[in-house]
């Protein structure tokens, strides 16, 4: 053993003592895998960064120091890593035969409020499905002058939107289609 040491330019001591510290972190990653496996078994889906979260009082009882990046790859060499799912709601069609309309807004820059509105419509997922928020904005001043939640996209619920924002207009506002 001594010659070998002296052919990789260190000492015995030092072999010995990489030898100790790698056995003692080899028992403490087994030791964290236990706990990893036995927390999976009843969050089957939980990913890394709450799983280390969850496992920092484990660490400091028992004295690891392991970090996050080093429990990735932990959970990586032992396939371990939960897959992120992939996002399949497409609520956006721009290929559609229907009329495409111009941007008659394109230059225009409001100086006040109530000037230019735009509207959108956005989704929540809840258990029950989905619910549709039709939003009015005003341009200049960002702040929501309508809205409505409905379970259906249907056209009456962003009128109803559209006829809230008219009804919060100030007293003789004049209104310019366009």
């Amino acid at each position: 053993m001594d010659r070998i040491c002296r052919l990789l330019g260190i000492s015995r001591q030092a072999y010995y003592q990489q030898n100790r510290f790698s056995e003692k972190r080899n028992i403490e990653l087994g030791v964290v895998l236990q706990q990893v496996v036995a927390i999976r078994k009843k969050h089957k889906l939980m990913g890394g960064r709450k799983l280390y979260k969850k496992l920092q009082l484990f660490l400091a009882t028992h004295q690891i120091k392991l970090g996050r990046d080093a429990l990735f790859t932990l959970l990586s060499v032992n396939k371990l890593l939960i897959k992120r799912r992939k996002r399949n709601v497409y609520t956006t069609n721009s290929f559609h035969w229907l009329r495409k309309y111009p941007n008659l807004i394109k230059n225009y820059w409001p100086t006040g409020i109530n000037q230019l509105w735009v509207s959108d419509i956005t989704y929540l997922k809840t258990v029950t499905g989905f619910l549709y928020i039709s939003l009015i904005t005003d341009v200049y001043s960002h702040k929501i002058v309508g809205y409505n939640m409905a379970k259906t996209l249907e056209a009456v619920h962003a009128t109803k939107a559209l006829k809230m924002a008219l009804n919060n207009l100030p007293e003789g506002s004049i209104l310019k289609f366009v």
